[in-house]
């Protein structure tokens, strides 16, 4: 019971810290929304802070799995990141990235969710690395591809279209020159 009341925590947590923000959230509406009790809560997380912190923990495995199966399912080429995000920024529950709203949001860099947030941007990178030199090209073009994914996103969630996964998987391809890698 007590593992399911962590996971509701989490799923609730996760739920409206996407939806609304980290700050317009309080520890009362996580409870209310999860079902779980004040002294439950504090069983398993010490503070708000410690709950975002799993949250986005959970949310990057997460995310970074989904993106390797849909780029896998999308063909397995360095391009297919753009088609698994216009693909994500077809959900109506889009809201951007929940990593780069946390660091808008925290802004202190030196805060656990800051750093988890910039974990997982560094994994991503590191999966983009891989699947760029899985195909021949150059994994140091990794950067330019996150910089690419994350220009999309921010645009995708202000202008509300999947466009900019198209757009900037256009730039993608002339960054690659239009190799097999694409």
């Amino acid at each position: 019971m007590a593992t399911n009341a962590r996971i509701r925590l989490l799923d609730a947590a996760e739920e409206l810290f996407y939806a609304e923000g980290i700050r317009a959230v309080g520890v009362e509406r996580i409870l209310a929304e999860s079902g779980v009790g004040r002294a439950s809560f504090y069983r398993h997380f010490a503070t708000k802070d410690d709950l975002v912190v799993a949250v986005l923990e959970r949310r990057d495995e997460a995310w970074r799995s989904w993106l390797a199966d849909r780029v896998t399912a999308l063909g397995g080429k360095p391009l297919a990141v753009f088609d698994a995000l216009a693909e994500r920024f077809a959900r109506a529950d889009f809201r951007g990235c929940a990593f780069i709203n946390t660091m808008a949001e925290t802004a202190d860099t030196g805060s656990s969710a800051y750093r988890v947030a910039a974990a997982h941007k560094e994994r991503v990178t590191a999966y983009v690395a891989d699947l760029l030199a899985a195909h021949g090209q150059d994994p140091a073009l990794a950067r330019r591809f996150v910089l690419l994914m994350d220009g999309a996103i921010v645009t995708a969630l202000r202008e509300r279209t999947t466009a900019p996964a198209g757009e900037a998987r256009a730039v993608a391809a002339a960054v690659l020159g239009g190799g097999a890698g694409g």
